[in-house]
């Protein structure tokens, strides 16, 4: 089997994963969306084997380029979010994470392993650590805004008191709450250690740890922003609605900041 069948594979057992998630939704049924959970895992793991062989057979990094990024962020997003159901009673949560991974993975497929530009930089442990830190940060952090969106929708149900069935099919809020703060907890840290690293990597290769590129104008402005959050959460005891609205607000920032800078700037990052 070669590297683009495992992910190809990979890739179909999101989609189902993410049509029983669905169904779940439809059917009110907590059993339908543990089976989605289990399909989920069952992607994660072949995932997991795809960015084992392409390590091995191409010696690159799983996300040294923009389809190889979505890819890793997929996988980030499915790892962490299964292992928060470790602690936690958030599987109908799948049926707005699954969705979103599987549409990154069919993002991801249409030129996975495709050349990079400025490939030759890529290259030493520094590098590896400022992508896979950084995009394992914004992955947690989508998985946060996801969190918000839910819990945003089941705060509604029970102030109106509507629908009394979907109520008791989604998670609580005291969970939904909890996924938030740790996704935003762990990414906050993760997305640092990344810009950090990547500060090291930046003066080996351009002799600066700061180039005033857009990448990194970005990120920064990213990183003050979930800064403020995360001090309002733990200085300020921001929770509750405050929280899942800033949090999906942030992310939105964070998008809207990316969809910029790729459409308005160049960037020494061509490769991510």
């Amino acid at each position: 089997m070669t590297v683009a069948c495992i992910f190809k594979a990979a890739l179909a057992v999101y989609l189902v994963s993410a049509i029983v998630y669905g169904g779940s939704l439809l059917e009110r049924r907590v059993l339908t969306a543990r089976f989605g959970a289990a399909l989920m895992l069952v992607a994660l793991i072949i995932h997991t084997v795809y960015f084992i062989f392409h390590w091995i057979s191409e010696g690159t990094l799983p996300a040294a380029g923009i389809y190889d990024t979505l890819s890793f962020f997929a996988w980030v997003m499915a790892a962490s979010y299964l292992a928060l159901q470790l602690r936690t009673k958030t599987r109908v949560l799948g049926a707005f994470v699954a969705p979103v991974i599987s549409v990154l993975m069919v993002v991801a497929s249409i030129d996975l392993g495709g050349s990079v530009a400025g490939s030759t930089t890529l290259k030493g442990a520094l590098v590896t650590l400022h992508v896979m830190f950084s995009v394992s940060g914004e992955a947690l952090f989508a998985v946060a805004s996801l969190a918000g969106v839910m819990y945003l929708i089941q705060d509604r149900l029970l102030r109106k008191k509507r629908d009394k069935s979907l109520i008791h099919l989604l998670p609580s809020l005291h969970d939904l709450d909890r996924i938030n703060h740790l996704c935003l907890l762990w990414g906050f840290s993760l997305l640092t250690l990344g810009i950090i690293a990547g500060s090291f990597w930046a003066r080996i290769v351009w002799g600066s740890h700061w180039q005033w590129d857009p990448k990194q104008v970005w990120t920064l402005v990213a990183w003050v922003f979930y800064a403020l959050l995360l001090h309002q959460r733990l200085a300020i005891g921001w929770q509750g609605r405050k929280a899942a609205r800033w949090s999906l607000m942030a992310f939105s920032a964070l998008l809207l900041l990316l969809i910029l800078e790729s459409l308005l700037f160049s960037s020494a990052h061509n490769f991510m």
